[in-house]
């Protein structure tokens, strides 16, 4: 008995400590995430276009729920610009300028030189912050 006591307890005492140190460290801590109802979410905008008009810039583009993944309806649409920065293989950098609010599917608004190319992408927004895919981007150069 006292040989089994021996072994026992310090065997007992490293697989305890073991399991303490892998459950503390047990990888990147990330945000928990949310249960999601199955058609919870919004569908992205699709068929974005741009018109350009002396100095203005006007985009438009439709959006339909699916009634079997994304049935939600969005409160707003966000519109996001990027310009191609000067060094070559720079990412696109998309920043807000705007948003238009349900069920207007236009954005407009001027621009001071044409000849700079702009991409333009849309996502639309719902409540709680819920958001879709960006749209296809279109390119606007002249």
């Amino acid at each position: 008995m006292t040989r089994f006591r021996t072994i026992f307890i310090p065997f007992a005492c490293a697989v305890i400590f073991l399991g303490l140190i892998q459950a503390a460290g047990c990888g990147k801590k990330t945000p928990l995430d949310l249960p999601e109802k199955p058609g919870q979410a919004l569908t992205a905008p699709e068929n974005l276009k741009a018109i350009v008009t002396d100095s203005r810039i006007t985009l438009t583009w439709t959006h339909s729920p699916d009634p079997e993944n994304a049935v939600l309806a969005p409160r707003y649409f966000a519109v996001s610009m990027a310009i191609l920065e000067d060094c070559e293989g720079c990412p696109l950098v998309f920043r807000a300028v705007g948003q238009t609010s349900m069920p207007r599917m236009v954005f407009e608004m001027p621009v001071v030189d044409t000849s700079i190319p702009r991409y333009f992408r849309v996502q639309a927004v719902g409540d709680n912050d819920i958001r879709s895919d960006y749209s296809a981007t279109v390119v606007v150069e002249k």
